[in-house]
């Protein structure tokens, strides 16, 4: 690879992590051609982009970034694969589910999720309990609506009367 190919793949790999909020970095090494295959396919139903990177280039491209990525160019050691989603707890749980069919692999070596670091594998668990603005939006409706229903109950409970309305709102 020349110079200008090099300098070429930095800008685009700075590009991308310009553009995302969630990054993973796993070792997928030791699959078979058939098992990395069924892991790009999931990977591909789940939204998430998986591509092979090259750790030294990956490590200048995040220098050059403007996002504060810690202590995560150190796991850029032996086979690292980078996993790109708009969510940020899809990979974590596309790989623990991927997990139950294989041994133990993809191996998660760190995450940028949330505009926090996570190092290691044993940050699995964390990352899949992080919720989606989806999933957080809708408690905090659930929240908003939960007394306005128990309210609206209690009033159809106390009748209709003015009287009814009145105890039921004192109670309250």
């Amino acid at each position: 690879m020349t110079r200008e190919e090099k300098s070429q793949v930095i800008q685009d790999l700075t590009a991308v992590l310009a553009d995302t909020n969630t990054l993973y970095l796993a070792d997928i090494s030791g699959l078979n051609a058939q098992t990395t295959s069924n892991l790009r396919r999931a990977c591909f139903k789940a939204g998430i982009q998986l591509s092979v990177v090259k750790n030294t280039l990956l490590a200048k491209a995040m220098e050059a970034s403007d996002k504060e990525f810690g202590d995560l160019p150190l796991v850029l050691k032996g086979n690292t694969s980078m996993m790109i989603s708009e969510a940020a707890n899809a990979p974590a749980k596309l790989i623990k589910e991927f997990r139950k069919k294989t041994k133990n692999k993809p191996v998660l070596k760190g995450a940028f999720a949330e505009e926090s670091v996570y190092i290691g594998d044993d940050q699995l668990d964390a990352l899949v309990d992080i919720k989606s603005r989806e999933e957080l939006i809708g408690e905090i409706i659930g929240l908003l609506q939960s007394p306005a229903k128990n309210v609206i109950s209690a009033l159809q409970s106390g009748g209709q009367t003015i009287s009814g309305i009145l105890k039921t709102l004192s109670e309250k």
